[in-house]
């Protein structure tokens, strides 16, 4: 379920010190993004933090359920993005330091796949 309105704006005040936060709708889902990266993802009012090898410790330490995840031809599919621990709400700075890792993270995956991307040949042109 997409975030509530009061949630998202919650968020984004909240947010607000990293720069311009935006929400858009996908796969029934709120996508939580920062200058156009994906830093996170809300469910039911839930956040959960893009994670990786960066910062996946913090989460595990924290105690922060499993990641995010959905079900495919009977199959779990886990996402890169775990839910940020309830404490944070209650601590606004360590909120934006939390997001902040999440962000360093979806730079991470955005410069790997601008690496990896195939390149598109072009079609030789007849004459």
């Amino acid at each position: 379920m997409v975030a509530s309105n009061s949630f998202a704006e919650f968020l984004r005040e909240q947010l607000a010190p990293l720069g311009q936060v935006t929400m858009r709708r996908m796969f029934g889902k709120t996508g939580v993004f920062c200058d156009g990266l994906m830093l996170g993802m809300v469910t039911d009012d839930a956040l959960y933090f893009r994670v990786d090898e960066h910062n996946r410790t913090a989460f595990k330490e924290a105690q922060s359920s499993p990641p995010l995840s959905y079900k495919k031809k009977g199959c779990t599919i886990d996402l890169s993005f775990w839910r940020a621990p309830e404490r944070l709400f209650d601590e606004p700075d360590e909120l934006v330091t939390w997001a902040r890792a999440a962000l360093a993270a979806a730079r991470r995956v955005a410069a790997q796949r601008d690496g990896t991307a195939p390149r598109r040949k072009s079609k030789p042109r007849t004459p």
